[in-house]
């Protein structure tokens, strides 16, 4: 049997750096602990050391050139973590606070989060520390141009399909296509999220906020309760935060907070959705402008909204957003449900006060894993050649959903740990890379 603490000390020797990255690494390890009190023999050395290693780390420079004419350098990542179950999957993310820490964890939740939702995908994760924000188009146009042409050597529907995560929408995702196709001559199915007119998906858009109200919803259901009347905190304001309000709002929620990195507005009347998409998605500015058109709103300025009441909490903006003391006000506050619609946005402690206070906690690689499906889905399409109508894409991504749910909830009853969602999200998608890994040798 694998002795898991020996192995934790080595990656943090190895990668001593590297904080997120441990933080992933010692979440996973804690889940796998309780396969030893059930199955020891599937805790596989062999498996487990090279798990914790990525197959490839690529990390490379991007030259560019802004509307002043000046050359900026950025440094560009793509680390390619796992191929056991497909080609590697996961997104490109253009932030500041991007390096190489942050891509690992990234990539290692990515495997799991991958192999739950059953299609053929493994894990990887890429990006930048770049950002788009402030920059023209034209120079969002020139930085990701350079960007893929090195990355392009690196990628394709059969290695490695990118796709986007936090500063890569669709803009940047049609950039990055369109280089792709002019230096390989090829139109083929190499990026997820394009646009609905070059082999897109419908659903992508609203993918990743739509599973996570279906996970919730399923989890909801399983205790005999639903969204219904339910008031609900959600933190961002990107993506995934504005589908899972709108998701949320049609399953009968009040959805009362938003927030970005300045701030976040509280609604009590319910979150005006069309201004929250106005405000983002058409002039791409701060949430706190919401309240020109709802003076009912209050904003508050740095700081997060955990301190307001709620039934249900989705954090679905970005990594450790949710600390211990945040976990006991929502808690005190009278918190059912924190399901993540974020990679890794709950700290430890916070996660073990959430299950100690009996908390319905889902992990992201489990609750977030709506993307990366329709992300599945789209490349199935590209396949085929076909596109399928949003109904039928929306009825496989819930179904998705469900599945993983279920998956999670069965495998924490059958390893004596119920209702612990992140043990069952671990061990299940573990035991699947595993066994793929070992019927493919030392490779």
């Amino acid at each position: 049997m694998t002795d898991l603490k020996a192995l934790y000390e080595t990656v943090k020797q190895r990668n001593a750096n590297d904080a997120e990255f441990l933080q992933a690494v010692e979440e996973v390890f804690e889940s796998l602990s309780v396969i030893a009190d059930v199955h020891p023999e599937k805790l596989y050395e062999d498996v487990l050391s090279r798990l914790v290693e990525p197959e490839r780390q690529i990390i490379f420079r991007v030259p560019w050139v802004d509307d002043n004419g000046k050359t900026q350098v950025n440094r560009g990542f793509r680390i390619q973590f796992n191929s056991a179950i497909g080609p590697y999957k996961g997104g490109l993310r253009f932030h500041p606070s991007v390096n190489v820490s942050i891509i690992k964890f990234l990539g290692f939740e990515q495997i799991f989060k991958n192999a739950l939702t059953t299609l053929p995908m493994g894990g990887g994760k890429g990006g930048s520390d770049f950002d788009p924000k402030g920059k023209s188009d034209a120079e969002v146009m020139r930085f990701c141009q350079s960007f893929m042409t090195e990355l392009y050597r690196h990628i394709g529907p059969n290695t490695d399909v990118p796709a986007g995560d936090i500063g890569v929408g669709g803009r940047e995702i049609g950039y990055l296509f369109g280089q792709y196709k002019r230096i390989q001559n090829e139109f083929s199915g190499v990026l997820t999220g394009k646009g609905l007119t070059y082999g897109g998906s419908l659903v992508r858009t609203e993918a990743t906020g739509y599973g996570l109200c279906y996970f919730t919803e399923a989890m909801l259901k399983d205790k005999g309760t639903s969204f219904e009347n339910k008031t609900v905190v959600i933190s961002g304001s990107g993506n995934v935060a504005i589908y899972a309000c709108q998701k949320a709002q049609e399953l009968g929620a009040k959805v009362v907070t938003l927030s970005d990195s300045s701030g976040f507005i509280y609604d009590p009347n319910g979150i005006d959705l069309a201004t929250v998409k106005d405000i983002k998605e058409v002039r791409r500015g701060r949430i706190k402008e919401y309240l020109e058109m709802h003076p009912d709103a209050t904003y508050t300025e740095g700081a997060r909204p955990w301190s307001i009441p709620c039934d249900i909490a989705l954090p679905c903006a970005t990594q450790n957003e949710l600390n211990l003391e945040e976990a006991k006000e929502l808690v005190k506050n009278g918190v059912m449900a924190v399901c993540e619609g974020a990679n890794m946005p709950t700290t430890p402690d916070a996660i073990h006060y959430l299950l100690e206070n009996k908390i319905l906690y889902a992990p992201g690689k489990a609750s977030n894993a709506g993307g990366v499906a329709c992300s599945g889905l789209e490349m199935s399409q590209n396949a085929e050649h076909l596109s399928w109508t949003f109904e039928d894409v929306d009825r496989k991504l819930k179904d998705i959903m469900v599945n993983i749910f279920e998956t999670c909830r069965d495998t924490a009853a059958e390893y004596g740990h119920p209702d612990q969602y992140v043990v069952g999200a671990n061990i299940a998608s573990y035991l699947k890379v595993a066994e793929a890994m070992k019927a493919q040798g030392c490779v």
